[in-house]
C-alpha cells in the first residue's frame, strides 16, 4: 500500500498533524504504534490543554483527537513499526504484522519515554500521583506535599516548580551532591519549602487507590523511614523513542532526532520529525501539537515541490 504521508506515532502531534495533511486532501496513513494515543492515555486528568475548559481525561482527549483524524479521511492502522528504509524512493515501514507500507514522505511522531525507578507502587500508581512531569501534574498537588527524585537541572526545574504549588516539595539524591547547575542548584537551596533528602532512595510508593506516601532509605546508615507524600515525581530523564531509525536519522547524544531551524525537516530528505521525539525541552501536549501542524505543512510543501520538479523534468525529458 502506497501513501503521500505515514505517520508513525499517534499522539498529540501525530494526530494534529494527520489532521493538517488530511485536510489537504493527502493520502495519509497513521501507523498507531505500541500506545495509541501516546502517553496521554495513561494520565488522568488534563487541564493545561487549550480547549477544555473543565479539564479532560488524557484517553477521551486522544479518542477526540483521533476521531478529528479519521473525520478528514485519515486512515490508522493499530500495528507498530519494527524497520525502516528511509534513503529510498519511496520510504517503506515493516510493521508487526508483516505487512510494507510505502509512502513519498514520512512524519515521525514517536515520542519519548520517561525513565522510571522500577520500585514497588511506582507503576500501579502512575497517574494517581505517580508522575513523570511538574508542569502537567503539579496543580493538583496544591498546598499539598510531594517528593521529586533526581540530582540533575530537571529535577531541580521540577521541584522548583513545585515549591510554588505545594506546601512542601522533598528531594531525594542519592549521592552527596546534584549534577545540576550552579544556578539551579543555588535557586533550590534557597527556597525554603523545598527540602533536600541527601543519600536518600526511594524504595517503595505507599498508597492504596492514590500515593499517601514514600518508604527511603539513607544509604550510609540503611535507615529506612516514610515520607507523607501526595504527589511522587520521577525526573531522572526521559528516553526518545528512536531506536528503530539509528544510523539513518541525524540524533543528537540524547537520542533525540535533529531537525532543522524553525522547520521540522530531518537530515534525510522527505522525513519530517515532530512531538517529543524531537523536543528534549518542553515535552507538553500542546507544544507536541504544534509541531504536528508544522510537520504536516512542512511535508505538503515538500511534496508539492517535488512534484512539481518531477513533471518539470519529464516534459523537459519529452521534449
Amino acid at each position: 500500500m502506497r501513501y503521500d504521508i505515514a505517520i508513525i506515532g499517534s499522539g498529540p502531534a501525530g494526530y494534529t498533524a494527520a489532521i493538517y495533511g488530511a485536510r489537504a486532501g493527502l493520502r495519509l496513513l497513521i501507523v498507531a504504534g505500541a500506545e495509541p494515543g501516546g502517553q496521554l492515555t495513561r494520565t488522568s486528568e488534563v487541564e493545561n490543554y487549550p480547549g477544555y475548559p473543565d479539564g479532560v481525561l488524557g484517553p477521551k482527549m486522544m479518542e477526540d483527537f483521533r476521531r478529528q483524524a479519521e473525520r478528514f479521511g485519515a486512515e490508522i492502522v493499530y500495528d507498530q513499526v519494527e524497520k525502516v528504509e528511509l534513503r529510498e524512493d519511496p520510504k517503506r515501514l515493516w510493521l508487526s504484522s508483516g505487512e510494507i507500507i510505502e509512502s513519498e514522505a514520512v512524519i515521525i511522531a514517536t515520542g519519548s519515554s520517561p525513565k522510571w525507578l522500577g520500585i514497588e507502587g511506582e507503576q500501579r500508581l502512575y497517574g494517581a500521583g505517580v508522575s513523570a512531569c511538574a508542569v502537567c501534574d503539579g496543580f493538583f498537588y496544591r498546598g499539598q506535599p510531594v517528593a521529586v527524585v533526581g540530582g540533575g537541572d530537571t529535577a531541580c526545574e521540577e521541584a522548583l516548580y513545585l515549591s510554588k504549588l505545594c506546601s512542601e516539595v522533598h528531594m531525594l539524591i542519592r549521592r552527596d551532591q546534584m549534577r545540576a547547575s550552579k544556578i539551579m542548584q543555588d535557586r533550590v537551596r534557597h527556597t525554603p519549602t523545598i527540602h533536600i533528602h541527601w543519600h536518600t532512595i526511594p524504595i517503595e510508593v505507599l498508597g492504596e487507590k492514590s500515593v499517601e506516601g514514600v518508604r527511603v532509605r539513607h544509604l550510609q546508615s540503611g535507615d529506612e523511614r516514610v515520607i507523607p507524600v501526595k504527589g511522587f515525581f520521577v525526573a531522572i530523564g526521559h528516553k526518545p523513542n528512536t531506536d528503530i531509525f539509528q544510523g539513518q536519522i541525524e540524533l543528537d547524544p540524547q537520542g533525540y532526532i535533529v531537525t532543522k531551524p524553525k522547520s521540522t525537516h530531518t537530515n534525510i530528505e522527505g522525513v519530517f520529525a515532530a512531538g517529543d521525539v524531537q523536543d528534549p525541552v518542553y515535552r507538553q501536549a500542546v507544544t507536541a501539537a504544534g509541531t504536528g501542524c508544522m510537520a504536516a505543512l512542512d511535508a505538503e510543501r515538500w511534496l508539492s515541490e517535488r512534484r512539481f520538479l518531477l513533471k518539470a523534468t519529464a516534459t523537459n525529458q519529452s521534449s
